[in-house]
């Protein structure tokens, strides 16, 4: 079942929101395979902060998976209600990301999330909380690879190589462009890790980044720039 509401016992300290990753990580499911690439749609998911202003912009972002063009898009803009503490910021995120999401019509399909799911020290990132609490297949491409080792895969495009936790795969370096820095791929919920290595290359046409987060970071941007003045 799909639902985008926030609990209503969402955490605003560390202590609780440590005990939430506890109780719901259990429920993350990386054994169902996941859309096939290149059907249905893919939804980008990003936000943009204002830290002098407590402010947060969410936007999503959805395409159609064969074409990358763009099916629908939505923004929020909320007040930051918990701090910043690394490994915790899914509950700094996910409230506005979810006002955005029941913005939306169309179905988002395999959501995109700029960062991890189970490539987090509590295997629990953004990706996997944000698929849990809504029961949508998602995944993380990040930017770096957190706190994680992974040896250089070779250059060619498509090239990958384990992202690793002593000797537990948490997701996956993989190269988007030839002779360029990978990106951090790792299952959110409800999606294999290897299906979401596929969806990171068909969503990587021309860019390290792929253009579901792309789209998504312009627009939450946009969306901040206009709520600050």
């Amino acid at each position: 079942m799909i639902s985008y509401t926030l609990p209503a016992d969402w955490p605003t300290d560390e202590k609780a929101a440590r005990a939430v990753q506890d109780e719901l990580r259990t429920r993350v499911v990386v054994d169902e395979p996941g859309p096939p690439p290149g059907t249905g749609h893919v939804t980008g998911v990003d936000v943009a902060y204002d830290d002098e202003r407590d402010i947060v912009a969410a936007a999503v972002v959805v395409l159609d998976a064969a074409t990358l063009d763009v099916v629908e898009e939505a923004t929020a803009v909320g007040t930051v209600a918990f701090s910043y503490v690394p490994g915790l910021l899914a509950f700094r995120e996910i409230p506005t990301v979810l006002t955005a999401l029941r913005r939306l019509t169309a179905d988002p399909g395999l959501v995109v999330c700029d960062g991890y799911g189970v490539a987090h020290p509590r295997r629990f990132g953004l990706a996997s909380h944000l698929g849990v609490l809504t029961g949508l297949a998602t995944m993380g491409i990040a930017k770096n690879p957190f706190t994680f080792a992974y040896e250089a895969p070779a250059a060619p495009r498509g090239s990958a190589s384990p992202l690793l936790d002593g000797t537990e795969e948490v997701g996956r370096a993989l190269r988007t462009r030839e002779g360029v820095k990978p990106v951090f791929v790792s299952a959110g919920h409800r999606v294999t890790l290897d299906n979401a290595c596929a969806h990171a290359l068909r969503l990587t046409p021309r860019y390290r980044l792929p253009e579901s987060t792309r789209r998504a970071d312009a627009l939450c941007r946009s969306a901040l720039r206009e709520a600050t003045g």
